[in-house]
This record gives structure tokens, sequence and C-alpha cells, in this order.
């Protein structure tokens, strides 16, 4: 019987995390009975109660399983390094919030049945703030236009992946993970499936203006080279516009000694532009060192405080998974046993 590791990561979800689980086990029941599952919640230092229900879900059913980050360590680090403990045959990545639609999973997996290694969902509307959804359109169009590398438009992370796809993000040991332009950059051939995307069932979410902007930063430093060309054209171009202002100055000025007076305006005028410009490139030019100097650092994508229901004898030792799995058994190989 194949399995399938469901990676739910919370933050702050009391009033979620109970319900997705029910949802979880009454889908698998109903929909996907003859299937296996785990269903991997990854708290992220929760402030509420989600750990104490976590606990007691773990406590209630063995297939259920925690794990508690020392602190709070990102949005991106958490789920990814969740996914990287899973032990089924393929994994099913959604947040705790029911934005991302339990009953799309037997979808999921009928396409991953029909040999599909990574099947995705891409958000074509939203009940969320309209001009939030149209700001991430154009961010999404912006940054596939930029990238050398084919980007996904509307696409959250949401999705099903082979533990195949799984090995390889094992042994990406990227500490720094983005999971939208790796599946975009090194996935195997993938299935799309369109949904509107709900409301959140409960709470409030804990995105803000600066975890979009890291997330946008985080894209664009680790997809694009624009910035850094945009940065030498630029300021290329900048030189040039002011070694040509100062040599036709300095003719005037020779020519017309007595007559052409300089002034200071120009030069205020053409001192604060040039410094404006060098500020603005310095800091895009930093985003890049932030970026490098983060893999260079190569810390750990997450510091465990506890886990939960790892020890079970089908999983292995319970030890945390970095780089080494066992390879899911060939589709065909499966079918033919069958």
């Amino acid at each position: 019987m194949k399995k399938i590791s469901v990676v739910v990561p919370c933050y702050n979800e009391e009033a979620n995390v109970e319900a997705m689980a029910d949802a979880l086990r009454d889908m698998f029941g109903k929909s996907l009975p003859f299937y296996r599952y785990e269903i991997i919640f990854i708290d992220n230092d929760s402030a509420d109660g989600t750990r104490a229900i976590i606990r007691r879900l773990c406590e209630e059913d063995r297939d259920i399983k925690g794990i508690f980050n020392a602190k709070n360590f990102g949005q991106f680090n958490s789920p990814y390094y969740a996914m990287l403990q899973s032990t089924g045959d393929c994994t099913i990545l959604m947040a705790a919030d029911f934005q991302d639609p339990v009953e799309m999973i037997p979808q999921y997996v009928r396409e991953w049945e029909n040999g599909y290694k990574i099947v995705i969902g891409i958000k074509k509307s939203s009940q969320e703030n309209p001009l939030m959804y149209w700001l991430r359109g154009c961010y999404y169009h912006m940054i596939k236009k930029l990238s050398d590398v084919e980007q996904i438009e509307q696409f959250t992370g949401f999705g099903l992946y082979d533990a195949r796809f799984i090995q390889v993000l094992r042994d990406l040991k990227d500490p720094t993970p983005f999971l939208r332009g790796i599946v975009a950059e090194l996935g195997f051939k993938r299935k799309e499936i369109p949904y509107e995307q709900p409301r959140r069932r409960a709470g409030k979410t804990s995105n803000n203006f600066y975890k979009l902007y890291d997330a946008a930063m985080l894209s664009v430093t680790s997809y694009t080279k624009v910035g850094l060309r945009l940065a030498t054209i630029f300021g290329s171009l900048c030189s040039a516009v002011s070694m040509v202002v100062a040599i036709v100055y300095l003719v005037l000025k020779l020519m017309y000694w007595d007559r052409f007076a300089a002034g200071m305006a120009p030069l205020l005028i053409g001192m604060c532009f040039l410094g404006s410009v060098q500020i603005f490139f310095i800091g895009l030019v930093g985003e890049y060192i932030l970026s490098i100097n983060s893999r260079v650092m190569n810390r750990p994508l997450v510091v465990e405080e506890e886990r939960l229901n790892f020890d079970n004898p089908d999983d292995g030792d319970g030890t945390p998974v970095r780089a080494q799995a066992p390879e899911a058994p060939d589709r065909a190989e499966v079918r033919n046993e069958a």
C-alpha cells in the first residue's frame, strides 16, 4: 500500500489545526481509502495554543506527527524542512488555514498515478483582497520576464511532490530555499491544476509587508541577474553623461572666461542625482550580497526543539533526514507487483 505524506506548516493556527487534521483524515477515509498517510504538522514557534493541540492530536493518532521548531525560522525554511522529513511515496504541502482546498488532494493523487512527478495548484482567482491578488500577479509577471529560469505564476507551493523530487531537495542542501523557484528550475514534468483560493477559515494571516518583501527579494536575487546588470549599465550611462557635461562646462568656461558663470546649481543637482543613483544600486547589490552570505554560512534550515511520533518502525529511527532517504519504488514496478 502506497503512503502519502501531508506537510502542514503552522504559526498561530490554534483555530485551524484540529479542523485541518479532521478534514484530512476524513478525506483519506472517503476518497483515498487504499492509501496509508502521515500528517506532519511543523510549528514555527507559535505563541498561542497550537502546540498543545498538535501534541494532543499526536497522542490520539500515531499517523499524525509533530515538529516543534526552537524559534521562528521563517515561512520558507520551516515547510521545506518538514518536506525533507516526510517518508511517503509522495508529499503534499498545504497551508493550515484552508486556503489550500483539501478536496483537491484526490485529484492531485490521480494525476500522480498517471505519471506526473509534480502536481501543483495555480490560483486563477482569490476570495482574499483583490488588490493583493492583482499586485502578486504583476510581481509574478515581472519575475517571469526578468528571470533566465522559467517562473510559475500564481503558485504558492501548494501541490504534490513525488519522493524522487523530495530526494532532489535533500541533495540540494540549500540553506535559503525558495521552493517555488526550485520547482520551476529543477522539477520533473508537472501538471498544473487551476483553483480558486478561498478565504481563511479562521484566524489572521501572519504575512505582512516585510515578509512579502523578503519573498520578493529572495526570488529576485536567486533567479534574476537583471538587477546587477541594470546597475552596471545605468551606472555607466550616468558616468558618461556626467563626463560629457563636465567637458562642456570646462570648454565653455575656457572660451568665455569672463562672461560664463558655471554657478553651483548644476553641480549640486548633478551631485544629488548621482548620489541617489549610487545609494539605490548599492542597496540592490547589498541584497545580492545578503543572499550570497546566507548561502556561504550554510546554517541549518531549522533547529528542532521536539518531534512527536517519528519513532514509528515504518519510518526508520526517527532521526532528522537531511541528505539520504530511500527512493520511492518505480510506478511500473508497483503496478506489476499488484
